[in-house]
């Protein structure tokens, strides 16, 4: 076939030779985190929103497990079948090999499919890569018979970062994609897995989220991602030999094995970089559990300054954000109706995002539309202003 075909037999639900076709249709949202930054792969705690934008899938089962994916956001295809063994091809279509080959490690899939794929916002920094192979898993599963525990989906996708993209990424972005919830703040500890939604309060005023695409997409295999990983890691394994903590393996050491009070005691200890980026855990951490209060109490004053905190940490302590990034967090940071903003994801580039006030919507997009252009008028057909509310995950 072709995407026309296929897209043909998805509008009209009728195949080539006139018969009913079933077309079926998935949704995952994106996400951001307003507090928690670059803590889950230290097992740290997270905040999350789930957002009314994400990865949109139509398609269609082929019970002789062939297999034809389009991007309406990429060129290029995904044809094979489900038996093939899936090399990688450093695009798209990775993110369905890898959901393919992850699942079958433990299931039976006989069935393929045939559809069209489309996200909302290109960029990164809302996890679209997790939404998107979220989708695949959840749709494979679906069409094969597979019933799928919240868990183990959120296990599976991270598997296929990890082990077949190559991206040693944390459970934050699953979790929220997964556990979120309309109108309510998700609060994970990465550690224990526990989850808790969080309503939004009678005495909180409206508030909206932004997401500003900075123009410039972000790419995580490869950057300075894992690298950050590994210095956590470092600094975690370091204080527990200072402190003559029992360190077992290196790959198994995670900076929230290490109590706040045995890096401040032994922290001068710690090489230059590795102290920065504990102290970034350990202060990001504090600043969950201040949040938390404050957005149960409904003060999204408070809430969206420590916001503005994280962000500050992240490119000072974590020492991450691009040039372009960093300049929409000092543009945020002087905008009326901003309550509190960071760039969102890695800040390899991508996207920031704000919790505002909806009332100065328009006079917010404006002002930072204006500054930030002129600072880069370069990027002036690719930057991009997205207004969102809050959403459910995906659920199983």
């Amino acid at each position: 076939m072709s995407k026309e075909t296929v897209e043909s037999i998805i509008r009209n639900k009728k195949n080539a030779s006139g018969e009913e076709v079933e077309v079926l249709n998935s949704f995952c949202p994106y996400r951001i985190c307003p507090l928690g930054a670059h803590v889950d792969h230290q097992l740290g705690l997270v905040t999350g929103f789930a957002l009314d934008i994400g990865t949109r899938f139509d398609y269609f089962v082929t019970e002789d497990g062939e297999i034809e994916v389009y991007s309406d956001n990429f060129d290029g295809d995904a044809i094979g079948h489900i038996d093939d063994e899936w090399e990688r091809q450093y695009t798209w279509a990775d993110y369905l090999f890898g959901a393919i080959k992850t699942l079958k490690k433990s299931y039976t899939i006989t069935k393929g499919l045939k559809g069209v794929l489309k996200g909302d916002v290109l960029g990164g920094g809302l996890s679209s890569s997790a939404s998107v192979i979220l989708t695949y898993i959840k749709v494979f599963s679906k069409i094969n018979g597979i019933n799928l525990a919240s868990p183990e989906l959120i296990n599976l996708a991270i598997d296929v970062e990890r082990n077949y993209i190559g991206v040693n990424v944390g459970k934050l972005d699953q979790s929220c994609e997964v556990y979120c919830k309309k109108n309510h703040l998700l609060f994970l500890d990465t550690k224990t897995d526990s989850t808790k939604l969080i309503p939004f309060s009678k005495n909180m005023p409206e508030f909206e989220i932004a997401v500003i695409f900075s123009g410039v997409e972000r790419r995580l295999a490869g950057s300075a991602y894992n690298t950050r990983v590994d210095e956590c890691k470092a600094a975690s394994y370091a204080l527990k030999d200072f402190a003559k903590l029992e360190y077992g393996k290196f790959c198994d050491s995670y900076l929230r094995d290490v109590p706040a009070g045995i890096y401040r005691q032994y922290k001068k200890m710690l090489p230059h970089t590795w102290a920065k980026r504990a102290e970034h855990f350990y202060g990001e951490n504090e600043r969950v559990k201040k949040g938390i209060n404050a957005f149960q109490n409904g003060d999204l004053t408070e809430f969206g300054k420590l916001i503005f905190e994280s962000g500050r940490s992240s490119i000072e302590k974590y020492e991450t954000g691009s040039p372009e990034l960093k300049a929409l967090h000092e543009i945020l940071e002087t905008t009326e109706g901003v309550y509190g903003g960071r760039f969102s994801g890695a800040g390899f580039n991508g996207c920031a995002m704000a919790i505002i006030n909806p009332q100065f919507r328009d006079k917010i997009a404006e002002k930072v539309k204006k500054e930030y252009l002129a600072k880069f008028p370069a990027l002036k057909d690719s930057f991009n202003i997205v207004f969102c509310k809050t959403a459910d995950g995906i659920g199983v």
